[in-house]
């Protein structure tokens, strides 16, 4: 490489910049890797799946199936492991224009760890813990966020969704914890009761999977704008 050119090259063409970022919020059971297995066609487009291998394999534990088997033994830990793992993906550099994550580190403060705090899951001193790296985080790191597109879909429907598909450590999940998580995602996204860091797009998350697509259309249109594709 021409050493020359480098010294006399301008520094913004050295500087990657920022991916236009979206993350992809919603129930548990909502249809988020639906959702991401159909944006994984388009080659401008870096796919975040939420890091559940992760969470079942930390050296050898199985922490989700821990945290749901004793959440006021493990919810700390599990969720401590959560923040690491989303952040990492916050913070992933990528040649792709636009990033598409599964939830992200407010979805994990505001709905997930709020859950736990409001149940006594997590005792008040864990929480504060908790939210001093969340505090660091987000002064530390860039944790931009350009769209938000929720995946609004009844508790209901959620449950019923999450039996079917039959992840092992999610069967035991009782149906007034898909009514918490559910109404601690309507707080923060559409009645903004806690920090919203970028617009929400809401889809229809309900829709039988026949029709869903259509719904799809819009978030395509949100996301493919001219300030996404700008390198």
């Amino acid at each position: 490489m021409n050493s020359e050119r480098l010294i006399g090259s301008p520094i913004k063409h050295l500087i990657k910049p920022r991916p236009y970022t979206v993350i992809v919020e919603g129930n548990i059971g909502s249809g988020k890797t639906t959702f991401l297995n159909y944006f994984q066609q388009f080659d401008d487009v870096n796919v975040l799946a939420e890091p559940v291998n992760k969470w079942r394999n930390c050296n050898g534990y199985n922490l989700l199936e821990k945290m749901y088997i004793d959440p006021k033994k493990w919810s700390f830990t599990f969720q401590s492991y959560v923040q690491l793992t989303i952040l990492q993906h916050h913070t992933l550099m990528t040649r792709h224009p636009i990033k598409l994550m599964e939830r992200s580190i407010y979805s994990a403060r505001n709905c997930f760890v709020e859950q736990m705090a409001r149940t006594g899951s997590i005792d008040c001193c864990s929480v504060s813990v908790m939210d001093e790296w969340f505090k660091w985080a987000q002064e530390s790191c860039d944790l931009s966020v350009d769209l938000i597109v929720y995946l609004r879909t009844s508790p209901k429907v959620a449950h019923e969704r999450t039996l079917k598909r039959n992840r092992r450590e999610e069967q035991s999940v009782p149906l007034e914890y898909f009514r918490d998580i559910h109404n601690l995602h309507e707080d923060w996204l559409i009645h903004n009761k806690f920090n919203c860091p970028a617009p929400v797009l809401v889809i229809d998350a309900d829709l039988d999977q026949s029709v869903i697509q259509k719904e799809y259309l819009k978030c395509k249109a949100q996301i493919f704008t001219s300030k996404s594709l700008k390198v």
